[in-house]
């Protein structure tokens, strides 16, 4: 039980930023409720020659709003990233969908860390700053790197690095462009799987099976592997510079 002393010492929530987080995250949840069935596979299945036809005649108008939709459903940490990602795959081929998908998670990444930086990094950092003194030393020591890693650690969510990258000191610039860099190998993983789809009703009936194959399965290996032989390099390189992500994990 914490005292009366220490309980007065407890950092205020801005009211103002109160307020609009409150308003972002309803109007998230209204958008979601709105318009969430139409990015499901089944909803998309439904349009399909419509979304092709748009494709031919639109291409840059098209390519421009797939990339926006993505960012803001990663912005918000919506439950239509995967589907988005294999409908991309899909309706753009490999090579483009791979833009669209890696910059748009990245500018959704991007968002939702100057959202968490905007209205809770002050308050926090005030209340818990003892639980980052981790997180700061690690990237005094790792600098870019450590971000990288958690990046192509499947077992720590997007989400929750996109949250708690936000409440430390990194900056915008460098937490955009190693999450670019980090979040490639998954991306080209997912949209490699999309674009071998012949339809996005055949997958939508059948599921996620339809996609399946050894190059998809060594993909998978290999991203798996990747952050062993890239650590294992870093410790021959320089002892000083190998990940503790346990510090991560520990100060959330």
């Amino acid at each position: 039980m914490p005292s009366d002393t220490e309980s007065q010492a407890q950092p205020p929530l801005n009211r103002r930023k109160l307020v609009t987080l409150a308003l972002v995250v309803v109007a998230a949840g209204c958008g979601f409720w709105l318009f969430g069935d139409r990015l499901s596979l089944e909803s998309l299945a439904r349009y399909e020659s419509v979304l092709v036809a748009y494709r031919i005649d639109y291409p840059m108008l098209t390519l421009i709003a797939a990339i926006s939709i993505y960012v803001v459903v990663a912005g918000l940490s919506l439950p239509a990233a995967a589907a988005l990602t294999l409908a991309s795959g899909w309706y753009f081929g490999f090579w483009l969908g791979l833009v669209v998908v890696s910059f748009g998670s990245t500018g959704g990444a991007t968002l939702s860390f100057l959202l968490t930086r905007y209205f809770l990094r002050d308050w926090a950092r005030q209340k818990f700053a003892h639980r980052f003194t981790a997180i700061d030393n690690a990237f005094e020591r790792e600098g870019a790197f450590y971000l990288f890693t958690l990046r192509l650690i499947p077992a720590v969510p997007f989400f929750v690095i996109n949250a708690v990258m936000g409440l430390t000191k990194i900056r915008a610039i460098t937490f955009w462009w190693v999450s670019q860099l980090g979040m490639l190998p998954g991306t080209a993983a997912y949209v490699y799987a999309g674009s071998t789809i012949p339809s996005l009703r055949q997958l939508a009936e059948k599921g996620v099976g339809t996609v399946i194959s050894w190059q998809l399965l060594l993909a998978f290996a290999i991203l798996g592997l990747l952050p062993l032989v890239i650590k294992r390099i870093m410790a021959s390189w320089s002892p000083s510079t190998t990940l503790k992500s346990n510090e991560f994990t520990q100060s959330r």
